[in-house]
Formats: C-alpha cells, structure tokens, sequence
C-alpha cells in the first residue's frame, strides 16, 4: 500500500533505516499543507469525471458522422473504467511529489513531461497537447502567479532547497504532469485528451487561488516568512462583495459577465421546474411578478419565524411563499408572483438544501441548524449571483466551514452541546437575527468563526501529534519485543536448563535485551554483546565431560558475572533478586565444574520446548487476527483508500454511530488509528479487522469535501438528466 500519511513505517526504524526516510523529514506543517490541498484537489477531480460523460455525450450527439461519434462513446466507457484509477495515480504521485521535495536536485531541474514533446507521440498530436498544456500553465500563472510565488518561496525557506515553481507540486506543471502520467493509459484520441485537459482547467486549476491562498495561510501560521504581504484579490468579482480579509469601498461594484453567464446558464436547466412558487388565486388580471426588494421582505418576514417553523418536519420554504403571495395578491386585487430570476434563484436553493438534508454524510444534529440558513443563504443568492459561480463567496465558505467542523459530531443533545455546537448556534441565531440586506455580515461571521475554528484546530492538531509520538514509541517498543523473543527462542529452544536460568533469562534478561534493542538497535555492537552474554550463560549451566570445557569455564565466569551485573544494574532489576539469582548460579557453576550427575543435582532440570511469548503491557496491539483476506478483497481496497485525515462512520447499533478521523497509520503493527474530532483517541482496528468491518458495511467512508458544491453539483447533475430526458 502506498504509505502517505504522517507516521513513519516503524518496520524501517528497526533496521536503523527510518532515519533515512524522506517522509520522516518532511516537517508536520507541510504534511498538513499536502493533506489540505490533496483535499481540494480531489474534489476538483470528482468534478471533473462528474462532467465528462455529460461534456463527452453533447460531442457525441453533435459528431458530424459515424465514426466520430463512435470515438466519443467509446472514449466515455474507458473513461467509467478507468476513472478511480486516474483519480488514485494522480494523488499518488502528488503525495511522492511531497517526499521528493527533500531529494529536489536544482541540476536536475528538467521541465515536467507536460512541458516538454512526447517523442513517441505522433508530431502533430504532441504538439497540439504541449501547447493545450503551455496555454493552461500561463493562465494559471498569469492570474495566480504571485500567490504561487510567494507559496514557493515559503517552501523555499521551510526546506532549504532552492526549489521553482515548476517544480513546486502544486504548481499548475506538476498538477498537469500528474494528469498527463495517470491518465496515460486512456486509449482515446487526442481531440478526446484535448476535452479532457480543459475540463481539468476548468474543474482542477480553476480553483488555484483557494488552493495557494490556503496553503500560504497555514504556512503563515507557523511563522514561515511572515513579512510577504498577501496575494491580491484575483477578479474583479471578488469585489462585489465584502471578504474576510479586504476592506470594501462603499461604491457599487461593476457586475462581473462571468457571472451572468454562469447564472444564465443555471436558467436553462431550471426552465423546466418554473412554476412551482405561484399564489393559489384565480385572477382575470394578468399575473405581475414582484419586484426582488418585495420579495426580500417577504423572505425577512418568514425569517423571523424561522427557529419555530424549522422544528416542524413539513418545513416547506416554497409553500410558505405561496402563502405569502397569495395574501399579497388578495390584499392588492392582482394576481402577483416571483420573477423568473428570483424563482430560478428560490428553486435551485431549496433543492440544494432539500440534497444537503438527505446527505447521509452530514451529522443529523448539524441539519436541524443547517434547515434554519435556508432563508439567509436565499436572500444572500438573490442579492448575489455570484454565490453560485464562486466558491471563495463568503456565504458558501460560511456554511461549508461550519459543515467541515462539524464533520466528527454524533447526537449533540442536551448538556453534550459542546462549544462548537453552541458557536453554530449563535451564528445561525445571528444570521435569523440580523441579516436584512447586507452580505457583509457573512464576512464578519466567517472571519470570526475561522478564528474560533482555527484555535480548536490547533488544539486538536496537537493532540494528534502527541498520539501519534506515543503509538510510534509502542509500535517501536512491540517491534523490539518481537526481536527479542526471537532471540530468545534461537538461544533456549532445545536445551535442557535449570529453572532458574530458564526464568532469569525470560523475565530479567529480556528486559536488558529490550532496553538495548530500543536504544541501539538489533544491529549494534551493544545488542551482539547482551546476546553474547546471553550465549554464554547458557553455555555455562549446562554439563560438559571435557577438561577444555572446565577450563574454558573457569576463564569465563569472571567476565560473564560482570556482564550479567552491568545489565541488570542499567535494566534497574531488583538487587534482591539479582543477590539470589547470583547466589544460585555459583552453585550451578560449581556442579558443572565438579561434573556431578545431573540425577544428584540439587535443582532438576527442564527442556525448553514451548516458544517463549513475552508479555506485553499493551494488550490491544498484540491482538493480531488470524483471518487472511486475498489482496484483490473489496475491504481491502477501502481500506488502501484511506488517507491521514479521513473521517469514517463506525455503526455501533442500529441507532447509534461513532464519527471518527484516522489519525495514525502504523505500518509496523499493521494498526490504524482513530481520534474524534478534539483529536482524542477513541478506537484502533488492524488493517484486516477494518476490511472485515468494510466488507459487512459496519464502517462506511464520509465525504468530507465542500457540503454547498457538493450539493450544488448533485442538483445540477439531477437537472442535466432531466433536461436530457423531455
């Protein structure tokens, strides 16, 4: 299994090779920094796959003929086939990319593949790749470069190695490379590859800014060169409404086309579902639509009502308007409805809200809070259609940072309504409260509950950092126990011992040995010398019939005692029982030199048959399953996909379940480990125990991407495929 994740293999360690690992000297921060990105870039790809049957399918139905058309169905099959394997390659070897950062080599520093000519690619075909390729890299560049300047600098100063964007791996060559090289077993043609490039622009290195924006920011954090100011705001749509970290000028900003054609393109697919907010009056009048400033007081009205109106479960935001309207238009004799913008607007909403709720991903204690932003998140979209074109939009990144805290709660109920439970609570409540027609009170939310956030993070970062020391220091401690049953087992089975030989070596000797394996390691001259020790003790009780033996014996007893004291003394053994121990060997050692029989012994004696298990302090970890599972089995590839950070769901009962994050991956030990979300430990499972609970479904995998795209692209997919069928 690929390792990426934050711990080291403990296996290497003990063959004093963990030392030398490239992962073991990348710093926590740019683990972190990885992970997060590796987040979004997922989400990116997702979207990506999402499109291209759809992207694929309208080419297909536009083919000029036969064989063109074929190229495109065929080319939207590989892609169903091959999709979790692109998706898989690219995150593999943007996480090598990570561990090669500590091997960076300035003069080597040739151009990724994506910038250079594939020599076995026909000439025209190449050609039009590399310049797809260089024309996707400049866009980037052009409009994110300073972020990703000051993002390579940082790394720079972080590792030490003179690194460039080009080689910065998340910079837009390397994200291409990524791209190219796991996609390069796709058998479609190069207008196909073409299709796909762009959809990767527009789904993947569309969302640079957040990506660099975030990274920078949790390098800043630490304190990685403080004194670069921060990048410039990248379009011009972000100043239309206020973010967290600008200040706004009170002008009217220009509306942005991007943005109008985005939402003129959302038009289209909720043509179809027009008319479903309209008054139950019949009226010979014709119907007038009213104005978006009376439809935002209606929608204040009904949010003052909110908190009551969200605990019932027939909730329903479109009737409540209709009730609305029809009141209107009996009180003003006309029959008035919404416009068809502001009804787009209301019918996308409410669906993404209506996805949000049935997501199985989302806490069911968090959905009773999200149901109450329906209404500010409407208003704030009506104000705004940005909201749905831009995901930096201080709205969304409310409610999708509230989703991602939340991420690890269970049943939030009565006194277990912690801190963040409550601090959800008061923005919501604010929100109801407060918000009449200024979307700038999202940026002071979110400014303030980041804050909020962020120091619960740390928080919990910090716990799982000492977890994680502490599950090294016991797999590291299981591994050097093993070792030294080896040991023991090679020097005792077989042989016919006194008791008390047999018991000193497994319970005081095993312990030097133990210290020592831990200390030095298996290979050091201070282990041969406690195994030698070992050797020769039991060479020493042991009866021999020739005078080189005697002699031998007589040489090697001064220097054995004092072996044998200096262990104990550094184990800190019991002197009292090291006195007696002592005082029995010297007789041992005088029947042997006097060969007396071993029938007129005083102590009998015992043959060692039985493997010697030591006993270990941790239980837990020396619990290993007996079940084998075959490489290829459906648990095992879950569990191969699961990455540090990833939350998961343990079904407990049929009522209850245990959110939790994987906090540790301890190769050594074959152990997975799994905090809450204050980075408490709460579980472990080995990897084939985890499989097994797979495969029977009592663990599923949580989809921690953004909560709002998420749902935004599932509502979008579902009007596509109704569009597709009328």
């Amino acid at each position: 299994m690929h390792n990426d994740g934050k711990v080291v293999p403990l296996h290497k360690a003990a063959t004093d090779q963990a030392n030398h690992s490239p992962l073991a000297r990348l710093p926590v921060i740019l683990l972190q920094v990885r992970d997060k990105a590796a987040q979004q870039l997922r989400h990116g790809l997702q979207e990506l796959f999402d499109n291209a049957d759809d992207t694929l399918f309208e080419m297909a139905d536009r083919a000029r003929n036969d064989v063109e058309q074929n190229i495109f169905f065929e080319a939207m099959r590989d892609l169903r086939l091959k999709r979790k394997n692109i998706e898989r390659g690219f995150l593999e070897q943007f996480f090598d990319a990570f561990v090669g950062l500590t091997q960076y080599d300035p003069t080597h520093n040739a151009l990724p593949h994506a910038l250079m000519y594939d020599e076995f690619a026909p000439r025209s075909d190449d050609m039009e790749r590399s310049v797809a390729v260089e024309t996707m890299v400049g866009r980037v560049l052009k409009r994110d470069g300073f972020a990703l300047d000051q993002l390579t600098a940082r790394l720079n100063a972080l590792l030490g190695n003179p690194l460039d964007d080009q080689h910065n791996p998340l910079g837009p060559a390397m994200l291409c490379e990524f791209f190219l090289q796991a996609g390069r077993n796709l058998g479609v043609e190069i207008k196909v590859k073409l299709i796909l490039l762009k959809l990767f622009e527009r789904y993947v290195l569309a969302d640079t800014e957040q990506l660099y924006a975030e990274a920078n920011q949790l390098l800043l954090a630490t304190g990685v060169l403080p004194e670069l100011k921060p990048a410039p705001a990248r379009r011009a749509i972000d100043r239309a409404i206020a973010n967290v970290s600008s200040e706004e000028s009170d002008d009217t900003p220009p509306v942005d086309e991007s943005v109008q054609e985005v939402f003129a393109a959302l038009q289209q697919l909720l043509a179809h579902v027009r008319g479903s907010v309209a008054p139950t009056l019949e009226s010979s009048a014709a119907a007038q639509p009213i104005s978006t400033r009376d439809l935002l007081r209606l929608l204040s009205h009904l949010q003052q009502y909110v908190p009551a109106l969200a605990a019932q479960d027939d909730f329903d935001l479109r009737n409540q308007l209709e009730q609305l309207l029809t009141r209107v238009s009996v009180r003003s004799g006309k029959s008035r409805i919404v416009g068809d913008a502001d009804e787009d607007v209301i019918n996308l909403i409410a669906m993404v809200f209506d996805c949000i709720l049935e997501d199985r991903n989302v806490p069911d204690s968090l959905k009773a809070l999200i149901a109450r932003l329906q209404i500010p998140m409407l208003k704030v979209a009506v104000l705004d259609k940005s909201f749905f074109s831009r995901s930096t939009h201080p709205a969304r990144r409310l409610l999708n940072e509230i989703a991602e805290a939340a991420m690890g709660w269970g049943d939030c109920d009565g006194e277990a309504r912690d801190s963040l439970y409550l601090r959800i609570e008061q923005v919501v409540q604010r929100l109801l409260t407060d918000f009449v027609d200024d979307p700038a009170i999202f940026s002071e939310l979110l400014a303030d509950f980041l804050a909020f956030t962020s120091d619960q993070r740390r928080r919990s970062e910090l716990l799982e950092q000492r977890l994680r020391d502490a599950e090294e220091g016991r797999a590291k401690t299981e591994l050097a126990r093993r070792r030294v049953e080896r040991a023991l087992n090679q020097a005792l089975l077989g042989k016919t011992l006194p008791p008390s030989v047999v018991t000193f070596v497994q319970d005081a000797w095993s312990k030097v040995l133990l210290l020592t394996c831990l200390k030095h390691g298996d290979q050091s001259a201070e282990w041969q010398a406690d195994v030698h020790t070992m050797e020769q003790l039991i060479w020493s009780v042991q009866r021999h019939d020739d005078a080189e033996s005697s002699l031998r014996l007589l040489a090697l007893v001064p220097g054995l005692l004092k072996s044998l004291r200096d262990g104990l003394t550094s184990s800190a053994f019991d002197p009292f029982a090291t006195s007696e121990f002592f005082s029995e060997l010297e007789g041992l050692h005088v029947r042997v030199l006097e060969r007396s029989d071993p029938a007129d012994q005083a102590s009998p004696m015992v043959e060692v048959s039985q493997q010697i298990i030591l006993q270990t302090a941790d239980e837990g970890s020396a619990a290993l399953t007996s079940v084998h599972l075959p490489r290829d089995a459906v648990g095992l590839r879950q569990v191969e996909q699961l990455r540090l950070g990833s939350w998961v769901a343990f079904q407990e009962d049929d009522d209850h379940s245990l959110r939790c994050k994987l906090a540790a991956i301890i190769e050594a030990t074959g152990k997975y480990v799994f905090v809450d979300r204050t980075g408490m430990k709460v579980l472990e499972r080995s990897r084939v125990t985890l499989a097994l609970e797979f495969e029977r479904g009592a663990v599923r995998t949580l989809d921690d991407t953004l909560l709002f795209d998420r749902a935004l692209e599932s509502v979008l997919g579902n009007l596509r495929r109704l569009n597709r069928a009328k």
